[in-house]
């Protein structure tokens, strides 16, 4: 019976060292990702997701994949990935050309409408601005 005893208590043990583990580790990362958020796009609402009229280039996609703002209104895209990207427009309404790491591109909506756009080097990319 002494034997089971340690055994259990060794394994409650190290099952507690995992746990604190995983929790310091997790812990890091999302600190080191917020403060990397604060520094390239100013956004402090510490959820490291795109700001008001912003839209981030991360994870090979558009985030959001849809926004939806008034007339006059400038967006920013921000490119979070490691890789290039472009923001172009479906109709040639606009275009960014290259947008490296960490860099940024904005274009102001002055009508009304529905514009699609999608990267030129990953055309799997796509997005939409929805301008009322």
């Amino acid at each position: 019976m002494k034997n089971l005893t340690g055994i259990r208590n060794r394994a409650l043990t190290g099952a507690c060292l995992m746990v604190a583990i995983f929790i310091f580790l997790n812990s890091c990362s999302k600190s080191s990702n917020n403060m990397a958020g604060m520094g390239n796009n100013g956004n402090t609402d510490n959820s490291g997701g795109p700001g008001t009229n912003e839209v981030f280039i991360k994870g090979m996609a558009f985030d959001p994949s849809t926004i939806t703002v008034t007339a006059g209104t400038t967006i920013t895209w921000t490119n979070k990935d490691p890789v290039t990207h472009t923001v172009s427009s479906t109709s040639n309404e606009f275009d960014s050309g290259n947008i490296t790491p960490n860099a940024t591109f904005s274009h102001t909506f002055s009508t009304a409408g529905s514009y699609s756009y999608y990267c030129k080097i990953h055309t799997y990319m796509t997005a939409t601005v929805k301008v009322n």
